[in-house]
């Protein structure tokens, strides 16, 4: 998901970052006293709402930080696993997780903590725990239809309620701060303990109160990076004269198409009927609306190889162009000067005229009438190899 992942932190080196964190988390898990049962049934009974403002604060540390990595380009929201959601299984299971929580005083987390340092009851717990595992999954058959009950696919809370993933994080942030205030006051009446000032007056608590609220607002206003790409090269203000990429000319192109020139990516923005009617040989169909997309990332990041981007038009190579380069891939990047209107005035309808004002005119007529015959053979060449094969691969993750 982010820049260290696959080039300095591969699988192996991720196993032994896990086995370190994993005791870190433990050790943090122990120190703040969830070996206890106490402590979990505390929510339940209303003495003790550490449990969820743990739970609280760590879903808002995330969800911030997963914003701003993604802002700065450090991380890839687009490879982070969602998994799936079955409303109806996640609410049954929720509710007999949660029977288990109370009656056990302990979550599967909490009870290794407890196991590890020797508790009794952390011992049985895990033993119940995968107890219950191994007749599930021997009896899966029998629960296999309450298990796949009411499945919504990759579910995003912000996209179900048609607001941004910015505004949701703000929201979450404020709740937060209402359910710490609100478990404070029902905390205090439990255990009967006066306070002077409300949580929000309190000297302690206030800024971080207020820190946490402006956070969040500015969170509002921060998109990530594939989303800031798309608004600048697709948005109105876009100018020409911004774009870093140099054009190359239709000769030049043609030259490098006719020398079969490894180190030529030619990039077809168009929608995919209009390539389907006629496109360039060897250009690889990525319609604009499509540029952004996950799949491409790795080909167009390729620095061994020169990425041309032509269009009907050249202004919209060009904002495929400056939005490939936003989005981090090859820095060099061309544009087919003229786009394919000026290409196919090129190459299609060659004619000789009545007579050369010069050699340079000769020589450009000499070669646009070969490279028309070649650039042909070599279109009907592709088109009778098989179209490549998508590699699909399916993504694993999540927790269970």
């Amino acid at each position: 998901m982010t820049p260290l992942v696959p080039e300095l932190i591969g699988n192996e080196l991720n196993l032994i970052i896990a086995l370190v964190l994993g005791i870190g988390f433990g050790f943090v898990l122990e120190q703040a006293g969830f070996s206890s049962t106490r402590k979990l049934a505390g929510l339940f009974y209303g003495y003790d709402f550490v449990v969820l403002r743990v739970f609280f604060t760590a879903a808002v540390t995330a969800m911030t930080g997963l914003i701003i990595f993604s802002y700065f380009g450090i991380l890839n929201l687009d490879l982070v696993f969602i998994n799936p959601m079955f409303l109806k299984s996640a609410l049954l299971g929720g509710a007999i997780m949660g029977a288990g929580f109370i009656i056990g005083g302990f979550c599967p987390g909490t009870s290794v903590c407890a196991a590890g340092i020797g508790k009794i009851d952390g011992i049985f717990f895990i033993g119940g725990i995968l107890l219950g595992a191994f007749i599930y999954a021997e009896a899966y058959p029998l629960f296999q239809g309450i298990y796949e009950g009411g499945y919504l696919g990759d579910l995003l809370v912000y996209e179900s309620l048609g607001i941004s993933k910015g505004l949701f994080a703000f929201l979450l942030i404020v709740g937060a701060i209402g359910a710490f205030i609100a478990t404070s006051i029902i905390e205090n009446r439990v255990n009967k303990v006066r306070t002077q000032a409300p949580i929000w007056r309190n000297n302690r608590y206030s800024p971080i109160i207020a820190v946490s609220v402006i956070i969040g607002f500015i969170l509002i206003f921060m998109p990530d990076k594939k989303s800031q790409a798309i608004s600048i090269a697709a948005g109105d203000n876009f100018s020409a004269e911004t774009v870093s990429a140099a054009t190359m000319t239709a000769d030049e192109l043609a030259f490098r198409i006719i020398e079969r020139d490894e180190n030529l990516r030619l990039i077809d923005v168009r929608s995919a009927d209009e390539y389907k009617k006629s496109h360039l040989p060897t250009a690889v169909n990525i319609p604009f609306d499509e540029l952004a997309n996950l799949e491409w990332r790795e080909a167009l990041k390729n620095k061994d190889k020169d990425n041309v981007f032509y269009s009907s038009e050249q202004d919209v190579s060009q904002r495929a162009a400056e939005l490939s380069k936003m989005l981090g891939d090859n820095p060099v990047n061309y544009v087919l000067k003229g786009g394919m209107v000026e290409f196919e005035k090129s190459f299609t309808d060659v004619k000789k005229p009545e007579r050369f004002t010069d050699r340079q005119a000769r020589a450009t007529y000499q070669f646009r009438s070969d490279a028309r015959d070649k650039l042909i053979a070599i279109g009907e060449e592709e088109g009778k190899a098989p179209p490549p094969r998508k590699e699909i691969r399916k993504v694993q993750g999540g927790c269970g």
